[in-house]
Formats: structure tokens, C-alpha cells, sequence
């Protein structure tokens, strides 16, 4: 009978270039009560945009599926019913325009389906326009707005409480006849794995334990290439998901193996201890930092009072020694919080050189999320430009300063 659906967004502009991120339907019966669920993050191929609002990480999309890979199946569940959204205006144009950009027409005229919103006018008088305030009238919970089943489930509540105050039939019965005979395009409808929220900040298991455990040692030039991805990504102290890929992928692409990577996270270790103790003393913040940095490389804190008590007399290779110089080019990306303009204020105030596009000559990008997948980010990777977040950026540019 219907399919109440809800969407969150990279932005407001379906005709301009924001995607869907995730997406939700709820189906009901004639009676309001709840036949079906489904959800999925989308993996939108650019930044998410207002991340503060969705509360989606860019490493949740990296695994969902992209829009094209679900329309097929997101047809079939919406086929037949009639579409229902709380500000369906916005949902079902939103979703036209994604199946206009795969080059399919769908049958999503707003003018066809059942907006909550809307009806809230006839049926919670007084109630404001918000899926907040009209849950709150009808004596509804409403549990993680801003998440696509949540707020489906929310919706698909108002419609069951329209539908008793309306009772049977419906005013709206003409709009069930309409339905049944819309014509959807007939998309192959492959099973998709529906991707969740949810995943965790640091991986279940460190990604030492998916590299080969014996291989054929690489040559020091490889070794050298390899640490020195590995300080990019941990300028920021966190290995995001991008980055943890990153370093996966050029391990094995070298042929290192599982032993020779410990040997190289040691390494790397025993440089930062060198650098710490270059003044005769380990501070409190510097020991805090080392501990954190063994975690991330997937050692023992055994590793790292190893490194203290015997530390090396010279660092054969000069890593955690990124710092940004006056004239170097930065580029920011994706929604910071606070304008671009600001930052790129900030930039120019630090003596740096604030950009719009990345080149080669780029030598920073900053960004809300570092795995964010805008073009200005995939360019970055391909040079290997290091991409951190804003508080990054901050510490780097104070330190330039002083």
C-alpha cells in the first residue's frame, strides 16, 4: 500500500551536484502497520557535506553501495505504493534526480504521494512543520533524527495516525489506484548488501593481521616508499580508512610481508623516541603521543619501553618531521564547520598560500573528514599529499607562527 521513505543528503540541490547517503523505506499496509523494513548507507563518490547534521563518516560509505547498484531494488520496493515522506517535495525530487542520473525516469511526482508534513495541517493542528514537533503531537517517539530509518519510522508513525483519524477509506484512496499503475522502468534488481552506521573508529582488527605473514623481503627503496606513506598518515595521529587501505594496498603491491612491516613499525617507533629525547627528556605530552602512535602501528607497549630504554643514537630515516613553511600552497575541502573563507583567512594570516584546486606543488589539504572522497581528496591521494582535519591544520599552522 505504501512506502514512506526517507533520505539523508550530501547538501539541498538534487539538480546541482548533492547525492543521496543513505536511504530508507518502511512499508505499510491499508492499516498503517508496519509490513517491511530497509536501509542503506550510499556511497555517494564525493564528500558528504553537512556531516554535522547526518552524522556520517566517510569510512561507513566506503564499503556501501553506489546509487546505481541499489536503484534496481529500491524500485521494486517503492513499485505499486504509494510514496510517502515528511516533506515528500524534497524526498521524492531528490529521488528522481538520482534516477534521472543514472539515465532512468521514475514515476516520483510529488503531486502522487502523501507528504506528513503536509497533512499535519488537517490532522495535528498547531504542530510546526518539523518531523520533531508534529512526532511530539501525535504523541510520538522520535529517537536519531538525522538517520534515515529513524526518521522513515517517525514518518511511517504519522501516516498510521492519520490513517485512524481518517479512517476507511481514506481520502487519499485515489491515490492507491494511481499507484498500481505507475510505470516503473524495469531495472535488473541484483541483491545488494544493505550497509549500516555504526562502524567503529578504529578497525575491529589491526591491519597487520590482513598482510601476508611470510613474503620475500622488499628492498630498502620500497621499505624507505612505505615509511614514508606511513608518516603522512599518521601527521594527523589517526589512521583513517582511506589510509589504512593506502598502506595495505602499497604493502602489497612491494611485496611486504606481515614480519617486515613490524620491523618498519619499529623502525618508525624507535625514530619519533630519537626525536623526543634529542633535548635529554621525554615529556608527559611526548609520552602520551609515543603510546598512541605504538597503538595505531599495531605494536605492545613493550615495544615502546624497549625504544625508550635503548634508544637509538641517531634515526636512520627523519619521519614525524612534517611541518608547513611560508609560501606553501594549502587547499581546504569539503564543510568545515566554519566558512572556507575563514580558514583560507587563517591560511593567508600563517603566512600560507591558500588554493582552490591541488597540483603536484600542493603541499597540504584539509579537510572535515579525512577520508573524505572529493575530487579534490582523490587528486591529493594520487600525489600523495597528506590530507588532515582541521585541528591538524591548526597545531601545523601555530607551529609555523612561533
Amino acid at each position: 500500500m505504501y512506502a514512506v521513505i526517507d533520505l539523508e543528503t550530501t547538501g539541498l540541490r538534487p539538480g546541482w551536484h548533492d547525492k543521496v547517503v543513505e536511504v530508507a523505506v518502511v512499508h505499510l499496509d491499508a492499516t498503517g502497520t508496519v509490513a517491511h523494513e530497509w536501509c542503506t548507507l550510499v556511497n555517494p563518490g564525493r564528500d558528504l557535506g553537512p556531516q554535522h547534521i547526518h552524522g556520517i563518516r566517510t569510512a561507513e560509505v566506503l564499503d556501501a553501495p553506489s546509487f546505481s547498484q541499489i536503484a534496481g531494488h529500491l524500485a521494486q520496493l517503492l513499485a505499486g505504493r504509494v510514496l510517502v515522506a515528511h516533506n515528500l517535495r524534497f524526498d521524492g525530487t531528490f529521488l528522481a534526480a538520482e534516477y534521472q542520473r543514472i539515465g532512468v525516469p521514475a514515476p516520483l511526482d510529488p503531486g502522487q504521494g502523501l507528504c506528513t508534513m503536509a497533512l499535519a495541517a488537517q490532522y495535528l493542528p498547531g504542530a510546526g512543520r518539523s518531523l520533531a514537533d508534529c512526532c511530539a503531537r501525535a504523541g510520538l517517539d522520535l529517537v536519531h533524527a538525522h538517520s534515515a530509518l529513524h526518521d522513515a519510522q517517525a514518518a511511517a508513525g504519522l501516516l498510521a495516525y492519520y490513517l485512524r483519524r481518517a479512517g476507511q477509506p481514506p481520502p487519499w484512496a485515489d491515490l492507491l489506484a494511481v499507484a498500481t499503475r505507475a510505470a516503473w522502468p524495469a531495472l535488473p534488481a541484483t541483491p545488494v548488501r544493505p550497509v549500516g552506521r555504526g562502524g567503529a573508529e578504529e578497525p575491529a582488527a589491526h591491519f597487520l593481521s590482513r598482510l601476508v605473514t611470510q613474503l620475500p623481503r622488499a628492498g630498502n627503496r620500497d621499505a624507505d616508499a612505505y615509511l614514508d606513506l606511513l608518516d603522512q598518515a599518521l601527521l594527523d595521529r589517526h589512521l583513517s580508512a582511506t589510509e589504512t587501505r593506502a598502506l595495505l594496498e602499497f604493502a602489497g603491491s612491494v611485496g611486504l610481508g606481515r614480519a617486515q612491516v613490524i620491523e618498519l613499525h619499529e623502525q618508525y617507533l624507535s625514530a619519533l623516541v630519537a626525536a623526543a629525547l634529542a633535548d635529554g627528556v621525554v615529556t608527559g605530552a611526548e609520552r602520551a603521543d609515543l603510546e598512541r602512535v605504538t597503538k595505531l602501528l599495531g605494536l605492545e607497549p613493550a615495544h615502546l619501553d624497549k625504544a625508550l630504554h635503548n634508544p637509538p643514537t641517531t634515526a636512520a630515516t627523519k619521519l614525524g618531521g612534517f611541518s608547513l613553511s611560508p609560501g606553501d600552497i594549502v587547499v581546504f575541502t569539503g564543510q568545515l564547520g566554519e566558512p572556507r573563507e575563514v580558514w583560507e583567512e587563517r591560511a593567508t594570516a600563517a603566512g600560507l598560500v591558500a588554493a582552490q584546486s591541488v597540483t603536484k606543488r600542493t603541499r597540504l589539504v584539509v579537510a572535515a573528514d579525512p577520508d573524505t572522497l572529493s575530487g579534490k581528496a582523490r587528486k591529493a591521494r594520487d600525489y600523495r599529499i597528506p590530507i588532515v582535519d582541521v585541528a591538524t591544520f591548526q597545531r601545523l599552522a601555530t607551529a609555523l607562527a612561533d
